[in-house]
């Protein structure tokens, strides 16, 4: 596939909450297509499943009722291999937990993805670690960082990959505000220039992204 253009959730919904009744919601047990080129802030609050959406819309989890479509190919029939070519090129994931490798350093982590894609140059890299002012700390052990900083680390690795719809699950959430527009002008400008849809997630501090389209979780 050159491109995926539309993510469909048909009547999706957590298997932990099948026998819950669940408050209204805008993605969760109702039809709902994200088009690529489009930007997405869903707001939820704590335990609603946002994460799990993220991990059922990247393939790493499925354990949920309803039917997830990728340009109207059921997630579940494709193969490992198609999964794999997916996270490679089409839909790239900044989980909340991060996951950088402690002892590596901030420039390492992002290099480590780098490496396989082949996609960012060393001067988008260095703009950017400039951009969200963390390039003095470019050396400096994940570890040893300050959660909005390590977050600013991976949002850059994040970025490393070509895709169509990039997942961001709360990526703001210890970031001020001025770190939070340099972010979200960041990752808009690199979506602009790719086509590709922004699906961010947010429990009260969202990324601050101009013309996104709201949802309820």
């Amino acid at each position: 596939m050159n491109h995926i253009e539309a993510i469909t959730l048909r009547g999706m919904l957590p298997a932990v909450f099948a026998n819950e009744s669940t408050p209204s919601s805008e993605v969760w047990k109702t039809d709902l297509t994200l088009r690529r080129g489009e930007s997405y802030l869903i707001e939820a609050a704590s335990g609603a499943g946002k994460s799990s959406l993220c991990a059922y819309i990247y393939g790493s989890r499925d354990d949920y009722r309803g039917t997830l479509l990728l340009d109207g190919n059921d997630a579940r029939s494709l193969s490992i291999p198609q999964w794999q070519e997916i996270r490679r090129r089409h839909i790239a994931y900044l989980p909340q937990e991060l996951s950088l490798f402690p002892e590596l350093s901030a420039i390492q982590n992002i290099e480590l993805k780098n490496r396989l894609t082949g996609h960012a140059s060393p001067e988008m890299i260095e703009g950017w670690l400039d951009e969200l002012g963390i390039s003095a700390r470019r050396d400096f052990p994940a570890g040893r960082m300050s959660i909005g900083q390590q977050q600013r680390v991976a949002i850059i690795r994040s970025l490393c990959q070509p895709f169509d719809f990039i997942l961001l699950d709360e990526p703001v959430s210890h970031l001020d505000e001025e770190n939070n527009r340099r972010a979200a002008a960041m990752i808009e400008r690199e979506a602009r220039r790719q086509g590709a849809a922004i699906i961010s997630t947010s429990v009260g501090n969202p990324l601050l992204l101009e013309g996104a389209h709201p949802l309820s979780l």
